[in-house]
């Protein structure tokens, strides 16, 4: 099983404590996001789970748990999202400098594969254009680029809850020059550059489709192969392997204007309000009485070795 901890909120930043609480205790439950009353446990074992994959905006609090994991027998790799964004559209992030030096600080400890560098969404808005964009893009490539080996981009999508928010999406030439840019310069510092979940063709600009979840990087990870079927959950043009997520939507306090993953400020205060780090699911609370049925997992390693 590929753990992927979390597309819906970010655990590494906001949630650490509880995460290792879970891995102490070997499972965690987990709800149906369309149905959040059908809950079921998950095992959480080093011989269940072949690879976590955290993705987050500021590793910070959970890299004091790192050598833990590493002495559990956990492999893993991050999806770091570092934008240059300012604090009106992204409030509960820490200065960019000092996330910029989490990011070093995580690639010195991992090596350049293990911290995966997204710079989406790319959205314009007030003092947000395309030559903002190309400045920072380069800045950014100049602190990051020796410590990962890939950039993985979004254009914004624009769903019901922002479309108040003063931000847009790049149109079709905006996204073109930036596309060029960002394939460009990418190439020159040595980064391979990835679109994810875009249905424009990119590869005219050197960006090519994004695996978040990458078949090819966690076999070399691991030093296995894997067998691993394509992700049938998520949006189309996902380049994804199949995994598990343990997050729960509406409970990021990041406050992103343009995050996907929370209905509103009023939400993600309801169920911050129920967070206790020991509880097995994530800002509920549940019957300890009750028993969960528990998901059917297995790793999918195959035994083979892989060496590159």
């Amino acid at each position: 099983m590929i753990l992927s901890v979390s597309r819906r909120t970010d655990i590494p930043g906001r949630y650490a404590d509880w995460f290792m609480n879970r891995i102490r205790a070997g499972f965690v439950l987990t709800q149906n996001p369309m149905n959040p009353a059908q809950v079921q446990r998950l095992p959480l074992s080093e011989d269940t789970v072949d690879c976590i994959v955290f993705w987050t905006k500021d590793a910070t609090p959970l890299l004091p748990y790192l050598d833990e994991l590493d002495r559990l027998g956990y492999t893993y790799y991050f999806q770091f999202t570092l934008t240059p964004y300012p604090h009106a559209l992204e409030p509960g992030l820490r200065p960019k400098t000092e996330i910029v030096q989490t990011f070093r600080a995580l690639s010195e400890r991992l090596g350049r594969e293990r911290v995966v560098w997204r710079y989406d969404p790319i959205l314009l808005s007030t003092g947000i254009d395309t030559a903002f964009h190309k400045q920072a893009f380069r800045a950014l490539c100049e602190r990051l680029s020796d410590c990962t080996d890939t950039v993985t981009i979004s254009f914004l999508d624009i769903y019901q809850k922002i479309k108040t928010v003063p931000v847009r999406p790049p149109n079709e030439s905006e996204t073109a020059e930036l596309a060029a840019f960002i394939g460009e310069t990418a190439r020159r510092y040595g980064l391979r550059a990835t679109a994810c979940c875009e249905a424009a063709d990119l590869t005219v600009y050197g960006i090519s489709r994004a695996a978040c979840i990458d078949k090819a990087r966690i076999e070399r990870i691991c030093g296995c192969a894997l067998d691993l079927t394509a992700e049938k959950n998520q949006r189309g043009m996902c380049g994804c392997s199949e995994s598990v997520d343990i997050g729960v939507y509406d409970t990021c306090p990041n406050g992103c204007v343009y995050c996907y993953a929370n209905r509103s400020k009023a939400a993600v205060e309801k169920h911050r309000a129920a967070y206790d780090p020991n509880s097995p699911l994530l800002c509920s609370a549940t019957d300890e009485r009750k028993t969960y049925p528990e998901r059917r997992v297995r790793s999918n390693k195959t035994g083979q070795t892989k060496l590159f």
